[in-house]
């Protein structure tokens, strides 16, 4: 029996700096696929000569269109789990192995990062209710690990600009379980590419919102439900 395969998927915007270590240390671990979300630098050309599968992005696409693009190609590909980080060093590649271990030989279908400390207000709300909620600490980290079939499963990473949370919400939804791991890393010094401080807050309260009408949305149904069967 074949073994199963796992690739890194890195979205990358104008990181032309940091990609070529980030992939070359990540490759100790698994197959890289680093999408390029239209850098105006040499982040593909980096992320290629560190030896990633690179997919470029003709127009920019964002966070969750990025890693849209990653999990198909990741798909075509023929892998079978996949493990999302940031292209800028904040995650430490050496913690690929935990979460590859858990996704291949303990069979844990989603694997969640948990960092030292939250960025930005929006994420301390949106962290509470989620905690709540799902019992997961830290819904926003990007580094998480996933059984393609989830994917599949969900016909696609996101569909609603969900930033990098979607996939995981309807997951547990659907019943999967999960495991949580810290996630350390060094900390960058400039901003973040894909959102700037007040675009990030304000795009944190809309997924949150999207994740509060559904489970109205799901609360509703449930009584409906009752309601009938009573």
């Amino acid at each position: 029996m074949d073994r199963p395969r796992t690739a890194i998927l890195i979205p990358a915007f104008r990181e032309g700096a940091t990609i070529g270590p980030v992939v070359r240390a990540a490759r100790n671990h698994a197959d890289v696929i680093v999408v390029d979300d239209a850098s105006p630098d040499e982040t593909g050309k980096r992320a290629a000569e560190a030896g990633a599968i690179v997919v470029r992005n003709e127009a920019n696409l964002g966070y969750d269109g990025s890693l849209n693009r990653a999990f198909e190609k990741a798909l075509e590909l023929g892998f079978d789990f996949a493990i999302t980080m940031d292209a800028d060093g904040e995650h430490d590649p050496s913690l690929i192995a935990g979460f590859k271990s858990l996704l291949t030989e303990d069979r844990v279908p989603l694997v969640l990062g948990v960092r030292p400390r939250k960025q930005r207000f929006a994420e301390i709300v949106m962290g509470l209710y989620i905690r709540l909620r799902f019992g997961v600490r830290d819904i926003l980290c990007g580094m998480k690990g996933y059984d393609l079939k989830l994917a599949v499963e969900n016909h696609g990473f996101d569909h609603t600009n969900s930033i990098g949370t979607e996939l995981a919400i309807n997951s547990i939804r659907r019943g999967a379980t999960f495991r949580q791991l810290g996630v350390s890393g060094t900390r960058r010094q400039d901003a973040p590419r894909f959102d700037r401080r007040l675009r990030a807050n304000m795009r944190i309260f809309a997924a949150l919102g999207q994740i509060i009408v559904q489970d109205v949305k799901s609360l509703f149904c449930a009584t409906a439900a009752r309601k009938r069967e009573a």
